[in-house]
């Protein structure tokens, strides 16, 4: 079992700055970890993944050159830095993370954190 708790989240002008932080608990050794998000009306999407060793990030086109994911295994914590943000930005972040390989699918990842808020004003 493992335990995800995000934080982070808030209110940013567009072209400004957020760092969010998932911290884990429980079985957290080997997983795959990512970050998804859903604005209103849409559905999860992915946004960013690591691997347990940081050797391997992935992201999705609508945020490359801007999100930057990592990981501090030491404190059993991901982050989301979120630069140059976009109103369509804006969404409840989640992160999520699974035993498996890399992964952009929601349905493939077992654990979920309850989600944080981010929105981007023009």
């Amino acid at each position: 079992q493992v335990q995800l708790v995000e934080s982070g989240g808030g209110l940013v002008q567009a072209g400004g700055s957020l760092r969010l932080s998932c911290a884990a608990s429980g079985s957290a050794f080997s997983t795959y970890m990512g970050w998804f998000r859903q604005a209103p009306g849409k559905e999860r999407e992915f946004v960013a993944g690591i691997s347990w060793s940081g050797g391997s990030r992935n992201y999705a086109d609508s945020v490359k050159g801007r999100f930057t994911i990592s990981r501090d295994n030491a404190k059993n914590t991901v982050y989301l830095r979120m630069n140059s943000l976009k109103p369509e930005d804006t969404a409840v972040y989640y992160c999520a993370a699974h035993y498996g390989l890399v992964s952009s699918d929601p349905t493939h990842y077992d654990y979920w954190g309850q989600g944080t808020q981010v929105t981007v004003s023009s």
